[in-house]
């Protein structure tokens, strides 16, 4: 008996397939008989909920790689659902990033599968730009996902084949809904949720203190002292490069490069033209890690900057660079060299993390210590019993693209076995 079969058989003795009707909306409401199946589930679940069985993929996440994933599929004549915990799509872009942020890679590294940007794009498109491409992408694909759902707990069911997705309305504990579906797509990225830094008297530290999620400008800190605490994205990373070099930008110049040459003779040549253009980045206290800067992005996900005027002001003073800090003491911040110098508010630009292993219940796919896939890109997008990963690559939007697309032929070739294709649901 083929694993389909299988499952139709499994589902007309379980009592939540019992309660189900048939009616043209292929929506299916059943109260109260949701049964706990597992004593031992990460998050303790109620005894009855809401169920609703889903005919096709149950996307979790409406940023762009939830979108692309959708936009593949329904390209394929097969619908999905998508569960988003916040009101909007790209919640991470419309309310975790500062005013003036723009794409750092030019705009065709960042185009979504099957919708290139308009034509009157610049070549790094602003934040509002960017959001404004997103939500035209989900309306030119017809995708709706359903707001304000966060999902609480996620595991395959073993006597039914099929993934038992639990949500609850965000910010509440309120009564879970329960989505049931043969496949389960993640894709809730690598920055669903701030990191923070453990630093002896930091919750002591009477001036402000934000994480970047939180900050918007500089306009709050005019006259302050502000420590910008991290090396990522948000703050600075040790590897610094120019944003364009030899009149084409690096990313591009990189992806060039790496067609004709191995990955530590692009480095050597990236790092010689930065030395040219930037000149020694040591003496004003950013090391160079002993990786160059594709391979530590390969091997640990850290991206370097591209350079848009933050060198210029670290040259001119305005910016100073301290290692790491030793301790807190009131408005007193102890380096690791020894120095001490008093601050207003600290920015805490210590980046995000994956949030999967606090809500999926699987060991295969997604590594419990970073909730990343064990895999890595390009082959980290399919795990066990239709379980996927989107935008887990480490190498951007390009690498969403590549895993969508990939989700998307992969589920069509499973009902083009069974013969027929999911209806339009919820």
């Amino acid at each position: 008996m083929d694993p389909w079969s299988e499952s139709e058989g499994k589902r007309a003795h379980d009592p939540i397939f019992q309660c189900f009707s048939q009616n043209q909306n292929h929506r299916q409401v059943v109260e109260n008989c949701c049964k706990e199946r597992s004593v031992d589930a990460a998050v303790a679940r109620p005894e009855r909920c809401t169920c609703f069985w889903v005919s096709g993929p149950i996307i979790v996440g409406a940023g762009p790689s939830g979108l692309a994933a959708a936009a593949c599929l329904k390209e394929k004549g097969i619908g999905s659902l998508i569960l988003e915990r916040s009101n909007c799509i790209a919640s991470l872009w419309q309310l975790k990033t500062y005013d003036r942020l723009s794409l750092h890679l030019p705009r065709k590294f960042c185009e979504l599968p099957l919708m290139p940007f308009p034509a009157d794009y610049p070549v790094y498109p602003s934040k509002q730009q960017f959001v404004a491409y997103l939500e035209s992408y989900a309306a030119h694909f017809g995708i709706s996902p359903m707001y304000n759902r966060t999902v609480v707990h996620a595991e395959y069911d073993e006597q039914l084949l099929l993934w038992r997705v639990s949500t609850r309305t965000s910010g509440t504990m309120g009564e879970e809904v329960q989505y049931v579906s043969r496949w389960l797509i993640v894709a809730t990225g690598e920055n669903a949720e701030a990191a923070q830094p453990d630093i002896d008297g930091l919750q002591e530290f009477p001036g402000t203190v934000m994480h970047t999620s939180a900050y918007k400008s500089g306009s709050a800190f005019t006259g302050k002292r502000v420590l910008v605490v991290g090396c990522g994205n948000s703050g600075m990373e040790v590897h610094i490069l120019p944003r364009e070099m030899l009149g084409r930008s690096t990313f591009d110049l990189s992806m060039w490069l790496l067609k004709w040459l191995p990955v530590h003779v692009v480095d050597r040549i990236l790092l010689c033209i930065a030395r040219a253009i930037l000149g020694d980045t040591t003496r004003l206290g950013l090391k160079r890690p002993a990786s160059g800067p594709i391979a530590l992005k390969s091997l640990s996900g850290k991206t370097p900057v591209l350079d848009v005027g933050t060198f210029a002001k670290i040259k001119s003073g305005d910016i100073k660079v301290r290692p790491a800090i030793r301790q807190i003491s009131g408005r007193d911040v102890e380096f690791a060299d020894g120095q001490l110098e008093g601050f207003d508010a600290i920015v805490l630009a210590t980046g995000y993390k994956s949030n999967v292993p606090f809500w999926l219940k699987d060991r295969e796919l997604f590594s419990e210590k970073d909730g990343l896939p064990r895999k890595a890109f390009p082959n980290g997008w399919k795990g066990e019993n239709g379980l996927y990963s989107v935008g887990f690559t480490r190498v951007g939007l390009m690498g969403t693209s590549v895993d969508a697309r990939r989700i998307a032929y992969d589920i069509e070739q499973q009902w083009k076995a069974k013969g027929t294709r999911p209806d339009v649901f919820l």
